[in-house]
């Protein structure tokens, strides 16, 4: 589809509509788009394009499913800065911002205290941030730890 658009721009002109219908499909639809065009089709960086989106609470997997599709094309996640910018913008912005951080291979680095500090949610995303914590944790644990995990002879 997207090869033989000879306009992408006007697919990108399409996925505030497809967002504001809210159905199923259209969310996938608008997901996939976001994705698949440019930043320059976009007119702004994907991540970006999202979050504007993002205008009321939505629905977890609907919010993941979308950052997922959108580190799956290969676009860099947001940086530390972008998220606690945007964090500080709304408590449900805070909330997405660690959704995008469970996304994330490695290190949360400077977000730690973004996570820390996120207001509650649902069952679902205090599993989410939960996991983010303990991976964190291991991974200081590790890196505190004088031994490298071999054994001396006796």
């Amino acid at each position: 589809m997207l090869t033989a658009v000879p306009k992408r721009r006007l697919l990108a002109k399409m996925i505030p509509a497809l967002w504001k219908r809210h159905g199923r499909e259209d969310l996938s639809m608008a997901g996939l788009l976001l994705a698949n065009l440019s930043p320059e089709d976009l007119g702004e960086d994907p991540w970006m394009a999202f979050i504007h989106l993002l205008q009321r609470r939505e629905a977890l997997m609907v919010v993941l499913e979308v950052a997922e599709e959108i580190t799956r094309a290969g676009h860099p996640p947001p940086s530390d800065e972008w998220l606690v910018a945007a964090a500080e913008q709304s408590e449900h912005w805070h909330q997405y911002c660690v959704l995008f951080l469970s996304l994330r291979k490695g290190s949360i680095g400077a977000c730690d205290h973004l996570v820390r500090t996120a207001p509650a949610g649902g069952e679902m995303y205090e599993r989410i941030r939960s996991r983010i914590l303990e991976a964190e944790d291991s991974l200081r644990t590790e890196a505190s730890d004088p031994h490298d995990g071999t054994t001396s002879a006796s």
